[in-house]
């Protein structure tokens, strides 16, 4: 693509790179070929996008062409876009679910190596990757996190929910997973990215806990019994994390907002309700809380 001053940019769709995350080694890192564009610096396998391919679709596909990535090996985090107007790239972050070896499959790289976030920093860097790479590796080190207050979200609405409170219940955990496939806008963190893949808590309480939710969610314990990364469309994403609250659901809400932080005190947290008195619990805590019926309003339609 051409822009107005008569820049040019690779990939008449845009185009999408991968910043691949093992907690374990670090960053997946290419140094780029000679010939390429801003050759011999250090940055992310990318390329051209297909036109109507997902960014993060395109992303993973650029990965695993270029480095070998293996697109069952990961599962997204965030995407964050540089858009020119005529032209956008966007990065899509991906944490590691089982380790692989890189493996150089074309002309593009003179090397791939996994390198602690730390020492990004030291290595020549592609500019636009070195001016985003401080941004990038905040939002690596604090995931987002989304608590939904089940309760309070099926009550917003006078649609019956009252004959059938499970069944209600379990048509919400379906949409918050269809919704969770393509990623949360990241206003409803507060962060500077595209789209967000949180990690998402649902809290039931009473007969809600009979929701129908086997084979896509982790069941009762929350984090602490969650199970492996969600594959039922076709990409790895974490699972919902269903929690069953043994008395209040408000205050399982509370406590699992209090967990988050306590781990990761500079994790963008929202909890989802329109409880006056819960928003001020879990504000007190330092947790951002959007509506219900903004959550309602991202899930998809007519479900």
């Amino acid at each position: 693509m051409e822009g107005p001053d008569g820049t040019r940019m690779w990939g008449r769709f845009g185009s999408a790179g991968l910043v691949a995350f093992d907690p374990d080694r670090g960053i997946l890192l290419q140094h780029r070929a000679v010939w390429s564009h801003f050759g011999g610096t250090w940055g992310i396998p990318g390329g051209a996008r297909h036109q109507g391919e997902a960014a993060v679709d395109a992303a993973l596909r650029e990965a695993h062409e270029e480095a070998g990535v293996p697109v069952d090996a990961l599962t997204p985090l965030f995407s964050s876009v540089r858009d020119l107007g005529f032209w956008s790239y966007t990065t899509v972050a991906a944490r590691t679910v089982r380790p692989f070896e890189p493996s150089m499959n074309d002309a593009e790289s003179l090397d791939l190596a996994w390198v602690p976030p730390a020492d990004v920093e030291h290595l020549p860097l592609h500019p636009h990757f070195a001016e985003d790479w401080p941004r990038l590796r905040a939002l690596l080190e604090h995931p987002a996190v989304l608590i939904v207050d089940a309760a309070n979200v099926v009550g917003s609405r006078p649609d019956g929910w009252w004959r059938d409170r499970a069944g209600a219940a379990g048509r919400l955990l379906s949409n918050l997973a269809a919704a969770a496939d393509d990623g949360f806008a990241a206003d409803m963190f507060e962060v500077n990215a595209g789209s967000i893949w949180p990690r998402t808590a649902v809290v039931l309480e009473g007969a809600a806990k009979a929701a129908a939710a086997a084979g896509r969610y982790t069941l009762d314990g929350g984090r602490s019994a969650r199970a492996g990364p969600d594959t039922s469309h076709g990409r790895n994403r974490d699972p919902l994390w269903i929690v069953h609250a043994a008395g209040s659901g408000d205050d399982e809400i509370v406590n699992q907002a209090g967990s988050f932080l306590a781990e990761d005190p500079d994790a963008p947290i929202t909890v989802v309700t329109s409880d006056r008195g819960l928003r001020g619990r879990v504000t007190g805590l330092g947790a951002r809380v959007v509506g219900a019926g903004s959550l309602l309003d991202r899930l998809p339609p007519g479900r």
